[in-house]
């Protein structure tokens, strides 16, 4: 697993460096298909103090991607507090993989390495949840300017439209800094 540190207005001291690459090989007992691992590593200035330190994790298996993003006062409490996010959202995800090789059946090929958890990890999982609601809308094409337009008006915190300006379907959402984020998926 590589294991990438960067940070943004923050020094990556080796004290630092050494504490991110022993917390993050950890996750290798977790998910052992993992091929990269980025850190990023921030301080904001905001009123808050309590949330100026900003750890942001993204974890790369198998063309899956997986992120996690803690704010805290200390750097060092930032990276802990992901970490256990990021290891709760491998334990899910291996959850949904062992789910869907028993749905389809025992002729499939099994996936190596990923294994089902132990019902200790179960224990410290909250409930996975369920979709319990489906919802159809039509779609009109329109820019990203109107999409935060209408997204405004119904005061929601993401908006899916059909991008005029490329003509594919977009996720428009806001960002805990106020600004706005563009989702523009491509096929793989």
């Amino acid at each position: 697993m590589d294991i990438v540190v960067r940070g943004r207005n923050v020094e990556i001291t080796p004290r630092l460096q050494d504490y991110v690459d022993k917390k993050v090989g950890k996750l290798d007992r977790y998910l052992p298909t993992i091929d990269e691992a980025r850190m990023e590593l921030s301080v904001e200035s905001t009123q808050s103090a309590q949330h100026s330190q900003i750890a942001q994790l993204t974890v790369r298996s198998r063309g899956r991607i997986l992120r996690a993003e803690e704010r805290d006062q200390d750097i060092f409490a930032a990276i802990d507090t992901v970490m256990d996010k990021m290891q709760r959202q491998i334990t899910r995800y291996k959850d949904r993989v062992a789910s869907r090789k028993e749905s389809r059946g025992a002729e499939t090929q099994p996936e190596a390495e990923i294994e089902p958890l132990t019902e200790a990890e179960r224990e410290e999982l909250e409930p996975a949840g369920a979709i319990v609601r489906t919802k159809r809308f039509p779609v009109t094409p329109m820019d990203p300017e109107e999409a935060i337009e209408q997204m405004e008006l119904l005061g929601h915190d993401f908006f899916v439209f059909l991008n005029a300006d490329v003509k594919s379907i977009n996720i428009l959402y806001r960002r805990k800094n106020g600004d706005y984020g563009l989702l523009q998926p491509e096929l793989a």
